[in-house]
């Protein structure tokens, strides 16, 4: 699909894959490309041959998460603007959870804060030994976009993950809470998520569908999607106004550039044992 600039969409019999194509940029989700992603959704779905979507990221990278040199240089203020951006960060990460497809995300390298999140709202999540996953939002002031975690890991991981800011959760830990459903070499991934969606891909499509329906009902029924509602709605409070951290921090990355506001965060921190 030529008219994709941030992303590769490919198609092999039933399965499609969509790639996050920014590796200059470790595959940070710009606008631009939360648009491309809807755009090749909605063809994805409704194009009648495709039966699996794998999402992945060109390079060495699934995604660092969403674009902060992009946020840095457009400046939303204000909670009407932070509304329509938060909105369509939201609907992207969850339109993954709620396509009538299966989706599986294949990982390796970093896959952060947004793409961590994206990544939780696939169907099934395939992760290469060296893959790392995090939600490093709270350590330069921001909010959780769409909060997944908890219903994944439950409410204490959660709370350790995101109020630490942990971004170096690796594959294996990953797997061990809920996150990924599989560790596999990195020379593996590829042929590993093809034989699955190949296998999901020659079940009756109706079938799998409804059956993922009614397994995503099993979370729904509990209230998940007013609970990420409401999520949104917190993180909408913090963004809005700004809070002291982040304000710090976007002000360091425009004088002195964002590697520079990365060390600022991560100096405030003491070392971890």
């Amino acid at each position: 699909m030529s008219q994709f600039k941030t992303i590769v969409v490919e198609r092999r019999d039933a399965i499609a894959r969509l790639i996050l194509s920014r590796p200059e940029r470790a595959n940070a989700l710009n606008a631009q490309m939360l648009d491309e992603i809807k755009a090749a959704m909605d063809d994805i779905e409704c194009d009648g041959r495709s039966r699996v979507v794998i999402v992945t990221g060109a390079g060495k990278a699934f995604s660092s998460g969403f674009d902060l040199k992009e946020q840095m240089e457009r400046r939303p203020t204000g909670f009407d603007q932070w509304r329509a951006v938060l909105r369509k960060d939201f609907d992207t990460i969850m339109r993954f959870w709620h396509c009538p497809l299966p989706t599986i995300a294949a990982v390796r390298g970093p896959c952060l804060a947004g793409a961590c999140e994206m990544a939780m709202a696939c169907d099934m999540t395939i992760a290469t030994e060296d893959a790392f996953f995090g939600e490093p939002e709270l350590k330069f002031g921001a909010g959780i976009v769409a909060m997944l975690l908890p219903w994944l890991a439950g409410p204490k991981v959660a709370k350790e993950i995101i109020m630490l800011g942990d971004d170096r959760v690796t594959a294996a830990r990953a797997r061990e809470i809920g996150m990924v459903n599989r560790v596999v070499p990195d020379g593996e991934l590829e042929s590993t998520v093809t034989a699955m969606a190949q296998h999901i891909a020659a079940v009756d499509p109706n079938l799998i569908k409804q059956t993922k329906r009614a397994i995503n009902r099993a979370l729904e029924a509990q209230n998940m999607l007013d609970a990420l509602e409401e999520a949104l709605a917190i993180d909408l409070d913090i963004e809005g106004p700004g809070s002291p951290d982040k304000i710090a921090f976007m002000e360091i990355a425009r004088r002195d550039g964002l590697k520079a506001a990365l060390a600022w965060r991560d100096a405030r921190f003491p070392a971890r044992k």
